[in-house]
């Protein structure tokens, strides 16, 4: 991808739909998030918007030129990628440069544990067959079609990484310094747990029927990602623990290395599940794959960040104003109804949408029977949501809160913004909502105790409690000043680089 940058002076893929700033029209941008197609790219040609399908091809012959760079692999730009040094480099060179804070020595083992990683696989690369580049397409399909022929376990020569830890410890911060370090010729894939599960069960549905679809489907993967990177692995869905095991286990055998990092040890996994004794064996195969290792840290760095309300508005008296600021970020579109597209054909109804920003009250978003499959949908279209009604959760709305926590999860990993209007701060939302462990700690029932405390619809729920805490640290970093303003950038940045398209192809 380095060599389509350098060809085309940082020329990005735009996620769709969208519509080029400039000239005074289509200002409507999405968000930065790390899904981009390039038929989606819209160009601004006086007062209509024509698709880059449709663009003329012997005008804008540098279409076949951008195609051709994908499809071409540059020795110069692979010994580059090589020479990078790993993550452990890049993490001293952000702190020196005051990108980033000087970690405690927890997080100071965590990234040697991802060098001592990225070693082994630089060195046994042509074992893991990682390199995407290194066998013709001829040999590739006579590869397929004899491991189908005459199947048998490659499991590959390097053990993953599962790492696990509190809140705001570094731990998707550390996987993506890592990811980001690997040779761009490898294959490789770095996917919020959430999304990577939608996407096996929407492979299931094309190849229902199949005798093991199982085994396609971890075939369709391992061929695309060797190394597979899992961000936020949690698992709370039956249908997701029922197979994680046989997926897992064809996806080793088949040579993939995980990497994951997830906030429960392995053996917490899909506690208290429904039959979890078929997930047990899951558990097994990943600690038998994967190096586990705890990040001991208590400090949550995201409230390091120099917090202030942001968009944040506790009380009523401000669904005025928050629907006011929407209109302003909106400016001369005029917001409406939208769907947007969900997978295997699902679509989401958006109450309010224009230029990137949406508008729901809390029950229309929160409050349905959506799931993270529509939320995903919803900020491959809009980089901002304004969100009104944010109740305090407890017994009474257990679903709407689980739905909320997935929000929360999906917009910070789009880097998404924002705005809202709450009956607490983040964390009197989730006050009710207690572990096992801490409801054994509650003082019982008494005669002395009020009938107010007596009322309280406490909510007893394991993973629901687990999760809170990750919740409420991401709202606190997402309405802090670095993180406004990195979103403010990644837009304008965008916008740039759409802007740079554009200028390509009208040459």
């Amino acid at each position: 991808m380095r060599i389509v940058m350098r060809a085309f002076r940082r020329v990005r893929l735009a996620p769709r739909p969208c519509e080029v700033r400039g000239g005074g029209r289509g200002k409507f941008l999405p968000n930065g998030c790390r899904r981009f197609h390039i038929a989606s790219v819209y160009l601004n040609s006086g007062s209509a918007h024509m698709p880059l399908h449709n663009i003329d091809t012997e005008r804008y012959s540098s279409q076949a030129i951008f195609w051709r760079a994908l499809s071409t692999v540059s020795a110069d730009a692979a010994s580059e990628d090589a020479g990078k040094g790993g993550p452990l480099v890049e993490y001293e060179r952000k702190i020196a440069s005051g990108e980033l804070v000087d970690g405690d020595n927890f997080q100071n083992d965590i990234i040697r544990q991802l060098q001592r990683l990225y070693d082994e696989l630089v060195e046994k690369a042509d074992e893991c067959r990682l390199d995407r580049y290194s066998a013709s397409k001829k040999s590739e399909r006579s590869r397929w079609l004899w491991s189908r022929l005459l199947p048998q376990s490659s499991a590959s020569p390097v053990e993953g990484l599962y790492l696990y830890g509190g809140v705001g410890t570094g731990k998707t911060m550390l996987m993506d310094l890592f990811f980001d370090q690997l040779p761009s010729n490898w294959r490789k894939k770095r996917i919020h747990f959430h999304d990577f599960m939608l996407n096996v069960h929407s492979r299931l549905q094309k190849h229902k029927g199949v005798a093991d679809p199982l085994d396609v489907v971890a075939g369709e993967i391992s061929d695309e990602s060797i190394l597979l990177c899992l961000d936020e692995f949690m698992v709370t869905d039956v249908a997701d623990a029922l197979i994680l095991n046989r997926l897992f286990g064809h996806l080793f055998s088949k040579g993939v290395i995980l990497v994951a990092t997830s906030n429960r040890a392995p053996d917490k996994l899909y506690e208290g599940g429904l039959q979890r004794d078929l997930f047990l064996p899951f558990i097994a195969t990943l600690k038998e794959r994967c190096v586990v290792h705890e990040i001991g840290s208590s400090t949550d760095y995201r409230k390091l960040t120099s917090a202030q309300q942001g968009f944040y508005f506790v009380g009523k008296e401000y669904s005025g104003f928050l629907k006011k600021y929407f209109l302003q970020l909106v400016g001369e579109h005029k917001p409406r109804p939208q769907e947007v597209d969900v997978v295997m054909g699902r679509k989401l109804q958006v109450p309010l949408g224009a230029n990137g920003c949406a508008y729901f009250p809390f029950e229309e978003l929160c409050d349905r029977p959506l799931g993270a499959a529509d939320y995903f949908g919803l900020f491959k279209n809009f980089h901002t949501v304004a969100l009104e009604g944010v109740p305090i959760f407890g017994i009474h709305n257990r679903t709407a809160a689980y739905r909320f926590v997935q929000l929360v999860d999906v917009m910070y990993d789009s880097k998404a913004r924002l705005m809202c209007t709450a009956e607490a701060s983040p964390t009197e939302l989730f006050e009710r909502i207690v572990t096992i462990s801490d409801a054994k700690k509650m003082v019982p029932r008494t005669s002395s105790r009020s009938r107010r405390n007596d009322d309280l619809d406490i909510c007893v729920d394991n993973e629901l409690g687990f999760a809170k805490d990750r919740t409420i640290s991401r709202l606190t970093e997402m309405n802090s000043k670095e993180y406004l303003e990195q979103h403010a950038a990644n837009l304008s940045e965008l916008s740039q680089e759409v802007d740079d398209i554009s200028g390509e192809l009208s040459q």
